[in-house]
């Protein structure tokens, strides 16, 4: 995500928010036993026992393929000045459904930040106060975090940045958690894949629960990992199956175009995108990131714009609103925010959010 005058590396600041911002915050299927085989000559079942999976069966908290009737769920990254409770009732007076949160500062690991019980209830009575479900809630994990490096030394601190996220995130029992992947430092991008599903799987492993780790596409900036349908795929692949139900992707469209998928040449170019994504890896997305692009087609550069004043323009947001895909996610705005500096316990819209949030419902409605 970005405030439009960001491109991501593995220190950069908080890109949410402008330079001159205070950036800290408030916190210091499987299947079950296999059916009897059938004796292809006649309908009596075979006699020997089935064959039974070892795994305990668990419940699969992904959603089930995306429903056209399901509502959309429209939200953002709203600012979180005064605490997350606070961003929960910004983006609740802004008649949103869905909200975007940073648990920890952004531009640090996060990987010895906790969450204390009381922020937690805050947290929880704020979005009951704005009518926004825990499952609408997307945490967005630190920035620096660079889970695909071969740096020892980053890339033990990166995955216990998420281990520790998962943590914050499954105490105040969020929906999911996204991150960026990072980069494949040293040009192998298979290696990488596999670097950043062992990151993944241990901080599923550290913290049970329902929370889910999203992996978000990237723009494709350098040897940045997740810029196509079959990185994030192998990625994926990465993950034990008993683990995979609680982990998946998100797509942000302003990385999509930047990487140099065509999402505003047609309604069919943008649903091949889709097709492509949900083909390879097996499941449709679980969260959008809606943000137009300041930088051209393929460009690699990660800087948003609010919806119709970027190169995607608006006509491509209507597209994928009609898709089944966009139904009954989280569909987060990342865009930039007219006032960074409102005062904390001001929880009053923005009113970017609301003019995204009104345009959005027309083209839905069209």
């Amino acid at each position: 995500m970005g405030n439009g005058k960001w491109e991501w590396d593995e220190t950069s600041r908080d890109p949410h928010v402008p330079p001159d911002h205070p950036a800290g915050i408030e916190l210091g299927y499987h299947p079950g036993p296999r059916p009897p085989i059938l004796d292809p000559r006649s309908s009596t079942p075979d006699p020997r026992p089935p064959i039974l999976d070892p795994r305990p069966a668990t419940r699969d908290p992904r959603p089930p393929t995306p429903d056209p009737l399901l509502p959309l769920i429209l939200g953002s990254h709203t600012v979180d000045n005064g605490g997350i409770d606070k961003a929960a009732l910004r983006a609740g007076s802004a008649g949103l459904r869905a909200v975007q949160i940073f648990t920890a500062i952004p531009k640090y690991y996060g990987d010895k930040s906790s969450i204390r019980p009381e922020r937690v209830q805050r947290f929880r009575k704020a979005l009951d106060t704005a009518g926004i479900d825990r499952r609408h809630v997307v945490v967005h994990a630190a920035y620096v975090l660079n889970s695909a490096t071969i740096d020892e030394v980053k890339y033990t601190r990166a995955a216990a940045g998420l281990v520790k996220e998962m943590e914050r995130s499954t105490a105040i029992g969020v929906g999911s958690v996204c991150f960026h992947p990072g980069a494949a430092t040293d040009g192998d991008r298979e290696a990488a894949a596999r670097r950043i599903g062992a990151a993944v799987t241990g901080a599923l492993r550290a913290h049970p629960g329902d929370t889910r780790l999203l992996v978000e596409n990237t723009a494709g900036a350098g040897t940045t990992m997740g810029r196509t349908p079959d990185e994030v795929a192998t990625i994926l692949a990465h993950v034990p199956d008993d683990l995979r139900p609680r982990t998946g992707y998100g797509l942000d469209t302003c990385h999509l175009f930047a990487a140099g998928h065509a999402i505003h040449e047609s309604e069919a170019a943008l649903r091949g995108v889709l097709d492509e994504f949900e083909s390879v890896t097996g499941e449709p997305p679980s969260f959008f990131h809606l943000n137009d692009s300041e930088g051209e087609l393929g460009s690699n550069r990660d800087r948003h714009m609010l919806i119709g004043e970027g190169r995607i323009g608006v006509e491509p947001f209507r597209w994928l609103l009609g898709d089944r895909r966009a139904r009954g996610v989280p569909l987060v705005l990342e865009t930039p925010q007219q006032h960074y500096d409102i005062a904390d316990d001001d929880i009053s819209a923005d009113p970017y959010d609301v003019r995204m949030r009104q345009l959005l419902e027309s083209l839905a409605d069209r």
